[in-house]
């Protein structure tokens, strides 16, 4: 049995052992973390800043956005809002709700989504501008939309 001593005789009394006495030393159990983790990827805000400034390349920028939580505001139906008064139409979207909130005001409605989500799910013909009243903001026009949706196949399906 799980948790108690089984090396005592029959009838005699079985006392309890803590598990972690019993668990194997080996294949992950009782082993410590590292001491130095993992640095973790870079926020997509920062990306947008690095890929803004010219330091970080387009596909490494395209790789940090497919696994990114992207905030999109919405209205009373289901999908993205897109605005029509620019030269192509674009979809607003955020690196944070903060940048959210400051762009669509604090009772705004919204969903949240991955960078790949969007890039799988926004309409053929649509850009979208990141982070509209940030101050990197990036604009990525239809054409940009299909260059990304072009990598990301190329990087699943080789």
């Amino acid at each position: 049995m799980y948790g108690y001593d089984q090396s005592a005789g029959a009838g005699a009394q079985q006392g309890y052992v803590p598990p972690q006495q019993q668990m194997p030393t080996g294949g992950g159990y009782g082993q410590q973390p590292p001491l130095y983790p993992e640095p973790s990827p870079p926020s997509l805000a920062d990306a947008v800043r690095a890929f803004t400034t010219g330091q970080m390349a387009a596909e490494d920028f395209q790789q940090i956005f497919a696994t990114s939580k992207v905030y999109c505001p919405r209205g009373d139906t289901p999908g993205f809002l897109a605005l029509h008064n620019t030269q192509q139409p674009v979809i607003p979207m955020f690196t944070s709700l903060k940048e959210l909130r400051r762009y669509a005001g604090k009772e705004s409605k919204y969903f949240v989504i991955t960078g790949a989500e969007v890039i799988d799910l926004l309409p053929t013909g649509y850009g979208f501008v990141l982070d509209m009243e940030g101050e990197h903001r990036m604009v990525f026009d239809a054409k940009a939309v299909e260059q990304m949706v072009d990598f990301a196949m190329r990087r699943m399906y080789g």
